[in-house]
């Protein structure tokens, strides 16, 4: 059970929520961006698959330099259900293929194409930062050390699986801030890199709501994202 909950904590920490679907990996050797519906595609559509095609090889080459013993195989996928929020995230399919998704309704939102590469550059680091197998490591390490305070207290097996749970909930978010910001600074390499400039697609964070400074967010400010991009991208 816990293992379920840490796995769980792992992916909906690192995106707005979690993957929409049973995520599947594209057939071998054919397109990376993957519509996840019959629907024809929209104009917009078409353009992020331009911009996936421009990018996927520079994200892919930088994975296998930084992180070389990583799968940097990247399946990259679009979910068209209108009801479901703009959102992008980074997971992997049951096979270990790292996943990018993205909602059809975060590709409508963007104003321009740098905006959208900054975002897939931002997931693509993730990836290559490892932040789903530390977060889960953060997750194991939270359970372990509440579960053990509670058995200490005298707590009963429900009490020691509630304290594990808990610690699970608090390890994955501790350092969630940090690993954001970490993706914001190699995605705006990523998006560099690429040919887009990263601070007009950091102009994105400026439309979105502010998440603060939360004791235990997920999310850093939006200044502090904007600072970091452009003290990043001034390195260039």
């Amino acid at each position: 059970m816990i293992l379920r909950i840490i796995a769980l904590l792992a992916v909906v920490t690192l995106a707005a929520c979690e993957a929409p679907v049973v995520v599947t990996a594209p057939p071998a050797g054919g397109p990376s961006a993957v519509v996840q519906s019959g629907a024809s595609e929209p104009q917009s559509v078409a353009s992020f698959q331009q911009i996936v095609r421009r990018m996927e090889p520079v994200v892919e080459r930088e994975c296998r330099i930084r992180a070389p013993r990583l799968n940097c195989d990247f399946a990259i996928q679009i979910f068209e259900n209108p009801r479901l929020p703009p959102n992008a995230f980074q997971t992997l399919d049951d096979g270990g293929r790292p996943v990018l998704g993205f909602t059809a309704t975060l590709i409508e939102d963007v104003r321009n194409a740098d905006e959208l590469a900054f975002v897939l550059g931002h997931e693509a680091a993730h990836h290559i930062a490892g932040h789903l197998s530390r977060q889960a490591e953060n997750a194991t390490l939270g359970a372990a050390i509440f579960g053990a305070l509670a058995a200490q207290t005298g707590a009963t097996a429900d009490g020691v699986a509630s304290a594990q749970e808990l610690g699970a909930a608090v390890g994955a978010r501790s350092y969630s801030k940090d690993f954001e910001l970490e993706a914001d600074r190699l995605g705006t390499v990523l998006t560099q890199l690429s040919g887009y400039d990263p601070l007009v697609g950091a102009a994105y964070f400026n439309r979105i709501p502010d998440p603060g400074n939360r004791f235990l967010g997920t999310h850093p400010p939006n200044a502090q994202r904007i600072a970091v991009v452009q003290e990043t991208a001034a390195q260039f």
